[in-house]
């Protein structure tokens, strides 16, 4: 392709940035229900007194529904015809469903059983979950519909992961205020009020771009057959699962997107134990807003730091590069983690995190564009379009890594030996927990960067796939 050609469809795939921040904003609510439930998760444990395995029950379950439930949502926004689009029904049914749900998950008390409030909030974190599937395949499609030119697609990521950053920034303060006595009597009181606001919050951010998104309102489905019965549309469902997943490139995004954003939930199931126990024997309250921090400056180093250097450099060097180059720096931000956890200067704990935000800022911002890009590689070896399928499987490739590093967060606390019931833990204990948190983050993205060491889909090859569509299209 000629650098005419690319200028042209460059120039008419702009993205106002007002429509940027409205998915942005939507974006926001997608990180924000998972950072608060992350956060108010370690009630379960640390307040209720609910045992390590039946905690990583609670994570797998759900992901196990999702397994069905994503696809599902996929092929359902693909092939819907409204006058409102294929996406923006969705997006606000879901929005509703998930916030009113996640106040419903966090109404427990202490003086129930521990077998009553497992299976209270297993039901209603189902109930969340199929929610946020709602939401979330239909959302993340939006993104990828919004542009086709190849660098406009990761400008576009940039400022919605910007924002949807700012999830991680804000959540870790919620801590603050669960384990603060002036505020609440016990952490489980604040959980049944704060759940209010973080519940009504994320509905409304997340109801934004069913509302404002209009760079996608009206778009229709293209392979819709009315005439289909069920079994036509059953096969034509599994058809398009199998054709999905057996497109190269989006194999080796998510399989790396699952290892990476497995390491990334590990370490940040573990950072709250490490903090409290290790750094502060246990005492709750002598942590302090350390935890908080920890949190908070993580992600403010995203924002700020990641994000614009990711962008600039995907631009100028390339997606998978810049995949390459991110994700080796957060080793070293891992690798450090084992001396600045420090107990003596607690300050430590900051120095590994720029490094170490590398992982995850890069991985969202890249790897969400790049999806985009095969999702025209599809269409041109296919004649159809599959961005919500797309969406649904990358996302669920998320989801069951959170699950897993949920499930295995639980069972190693419990190999380890770690007791709930007291607040001292044993020295042996301590260094297993510190040693799994840098082991298996660094063991998951050196794992992925050999998968993404030859992915192929770079800046020419997607724009000569784009003009042979528009010549498709125009013939």
């Amino acid at each position: 392709m000629n650098t005419a050609t690319q200028q042209h469809i460059q120039q008419n795939e702009k993205i106002p940035m007002s429509q940027k921040i409205v998915f942005g904003i939507g974006m926001l609510a997608n990180q924000l229900f998972p950072a608060a439930l992350g956060i108010f998760m370690v009630i379960l444990v640390q307040s209720l007194g609910m045992s390590p395995i039946l905690w990583s029950l609670i994570f797998f379950i759900p992901k196990l529904i999702d397994a069905v439930t994503d696809p599902l949502m996929g092929y359902i926004s693909d092939h819907t015809v409204s006058r409102w689009g294929k996406r923006r029904p969705y997006v606000f049914i879901g929005a509703i469903i998930s916030g009113a749900s996640f106040v419903m998950m966090w109404q427990l008390s202490a003086d129930n059983t521990e077998m009553y409030n497992f299976y209270y909030f297993l039901a209603w974190s189902c109930v969340f979950w199929i929610g946020m599937t709602i939401f979330s395949v239909p959302y993340v499609a939006m993104g990828y519909e919004m542009s086709s030119d190849f660098h406009e697609r990761t400008r576009l990521m940039a400022v919605a992961q910007w924002i949807g950053q700012w999830a991680w920034v804000l959540a870790p303060w919620l801590w603050i205020v669960l384990y603060d006595p002036t505020w609440f009597e016990s952490a489980t009181e604040g959980a049944r009020y704060l759940s209010l606001w973080v519940g009504g919050v994320c509905m409304i951010l997340a109801l934004v771009p069913a509302i404002f998104c209009d760079s996608v309102a009206g778009v229709e489905a293209d392979n819709q057959d009315d005439d289909a019965s069920l079994m036509d549309t059953i096969r034509d469902f599994g058809r398009g699962i199998v054709i999905t997943l057996s497109n190269k490139p989006f194999q080796k995004i998510c399989i790396a997107t699952f290892l990476i954003f497995n390491a990334f939930q590990t370490v940040a199931a573990f950072s709250w134990f490490i903090i409290v126990y290790y750094m502060n024997g246990g005492d709750t309250a002598q942590a302090g807003v350390w935890p908080t921090l920890f949190g908070s400056v993580g992600a403010l180093c995203t924002c700020f730091l990641v994000i614009p250097i990711v962008n600039w450099m995907a631009q100028n060097y390339g997606k998978r590069f810049t995949f390459l180059l991110s994700q080796s720096i957060s080793l070293l931000g891992y690798i450090l983690f084992w001396w600045c956890f420090s107990p003596e200067k607690p300050w430590m704990i900051f120095i590994p995190l720029p490094l170490f935000a590398f992982g995850i800022g890069g991985l969202f911002t890249i790897m969400m564009s790049m999806t985009a890009d095969i999702c025209d590689l599809d269409e041109l070896k296919t004649g159809e379009r599959r961005e919500g399928t797309f969406g649904a499987i990358y996302w669920w490739m998320v989801k069951l890594g959170a699950a897993f590093a949920g499930g295995a967060a639980g069972l190693i606390l419990s190999v380890i030996g770690f007791d709930q019931t007291v607040a001292v833990q044993s020295e042996e204990t301590l260094e297993l927990l510190r040693l799994a948190y840098i082991v298996i983050p660094c063991v998951g993205t050196l794992v992925a960067i050999f998968v993404m060491r030859n992915y192929d889909l770079d800046e020419a090859r997607a724009y000569e796939i784009r003009e042979q569509l528009n010549a498709r299209k125009s013939a």
